[in-house]
């Protein structure tokens, strides 16, 4: 069954696509969209093809910054019949948990990971799609609205420890540097914004807190009728913790809120087993990581989970017909080019 999103998810393309001068006609047609169905926010399209038009359009309008464009202008609004509860949150840790619990009524496709690690806390984000691809522009769009929707709860003084990128910078940093205003990690081993542990406990003046219990009441009224996928959010959590090396089966069960034989059973039930998964999704983050030329084969190693190089490149080659080293010389990284400006929509500099 075909992965579906909200249009909403593609808020402001139309806009970017426009102040570039970009006629995105084609690119749409070609992932089998329209404008039309752009202009029908809660109109449900499919995850793929809302990530591939991403990468399509970058490539064939110049610019790095397309995904990122997108996000400079979004609203707490854009998050749909979440936006009311959200904007109604006591603390950024609540409003969070409503972004995790709600995923599947705005972006099913996110993946998202709150880890406390000492005075730091960071916020893991992943876009996660059906067939493999590139997903460098739908990351950059998922950070930046993450990050606008922190600033919006926290207020504009709000300011995290760094931005994080698993891919390389652009060559122009004006849109990042205006829009996060902190140090920005390309190459990083995670997508995602790390914070101080106090950002998640600080109060949101503009909380009310009945208006809150009216709006949830109103989503798990919809609950019944539109719930997750069970076997594509196991795999949302597998892409976030093998990076991290906690990809085990007790720890996604936990994710979950099951226990591992309920989990086992679910996705018997579903035809599918749990190593099988996490295959899958090793295939797909190999071939991310391969395209970064920062990440050492031995890097790539560890964080698919292999303590052993040879044994990396055993199942690199069981999977793929050769080694790791031959594929990342016979596959040159794709990128869009960048204008000398690649930053676009409320530029002050641009007459």
């Amino acid at each position: 069954m075909t992965k579906l999103v909200r249009a909403a998810v593609l808020t402001n393309y139309l806009d970017v696509a426009h102040y570039l001068g970009f006629n995105p006609h084609d690119v749409l047609a070609q992932v089998g969209l329209s404008k039309a169905r752009l202009l029908a926010p809660e109109q449900r399209i499919p995850i793929d093809s809302a990530v591939r038009l991403l990468e399509l359009s970058a490539a064939a309008s110049g610019c790095q910054t397309f995904g990122l464009s997108m996000a400079e202008s979004r609203q707490l609004s854009d998050f749909g019949v979440v936006s009311l509860l959200l904007t109604h949150q006591r603390t950024l840790r609540d409003a969070l948990q409503v972004l995790v619990h709600y995923r599947h009524l705005m972006n099913d496709s996110l993946a998202i990971f709150v880890e406390e690690a000492g005075k730091m806390v960071i916020i893991r984000e992943e876009v996660v799609t059906e067939s493999p691809m590139s997903c460098r522009q739908a990351n950059e769009l998922a950070i930046g609205v993450m990050f606008r929707l922190c600033a919006a709860l926290l207020g504009t003084h709000w300011h995290p420890y760094s931005v994080n990128f698993t891919h390389q910078a652009p060559e122009n940093l004006h849109l990042h540097r205006r829009l996060f205003g902190c140090n920005l990690e390309f190459g990083s081993e995670f997508n995602g914004i790390v914070c101080p542990d106090a950002s998640l406990d600080m109060t949101n003046p503009h909380a009310d807190p009945a208006m809150a219990r009216y709006a949830q009441s109103y989503l798990d009224s919809l609950q019944s009728h539109e719930g997750p996928s069970m076997l594509f959010e196991v795999r949302k959590a597998i892409y976030l913790l093998l990076p991290m090396g906690r990809a085990t089966i007790e720890q996604i069960a936990q994710t979950q809120g099951m226990n591992v034989r309920t989990l086992q059973r679910r996705l018997k039930e579903d035809g599918c087993a749990f190593n099988d998964l996490i295959n899958d999704v090793r295939r797909d983050l190999v071939l991310r990581y391969l395209d970064n030329p920062n990440y050492s084969l031995s890097r790539i190693a560890d964080m698919l989970g292999y303590s052993m190089a040879s044994s990396f490149t055993r199942w690199f080659i069981s999977q793929f017909d050769m080694p790791p080293a031959v594929w990342r010389t016979t596959h040159k990284p794709g990128s869009a080019k960048a204008p000398a400006d690649s930053s676009v929509l409320s530029d002050p500099e641009k007459p």
